[in-house]
């Protein structure tokens, strides 16, 4: 299994569909598995839980920053 490819699919369907982002704050692992479609053994999906929350880490961060980076264009 490509963990890297199943993360960044979740991560696509957590940011587009507001109902799953809001099971996966109540209960990631029952929400990626609803979300894979498929049973994985437990190390497996904690492995894709942990790469979404980062991945979802590192989005808001580069939201963050480019936000900050218009803020300061303007200012200059």
């Amino acid at each position: 299994m490509d963990f890297k490819e199943k993360i960044e699919e979740i991560v696509e369907k957590l940011k587009s569909d507001k109902t799953a982002a809001e099971d996966f704050k109540k209960d990631p692992v029952k929400a990626v598995e609803k979300l894979l479609g498929v049973d994985l053994p437990d190390d497996a999906i904690e492995k894709i839980v942990d790469g979404v929350k980062a991945k979802v880490s590192l989005d808001r961060l580069g939201d963050a920053a480019g936000d900050i980076k218009d803020k300061l264009k303007k200012l200059f």
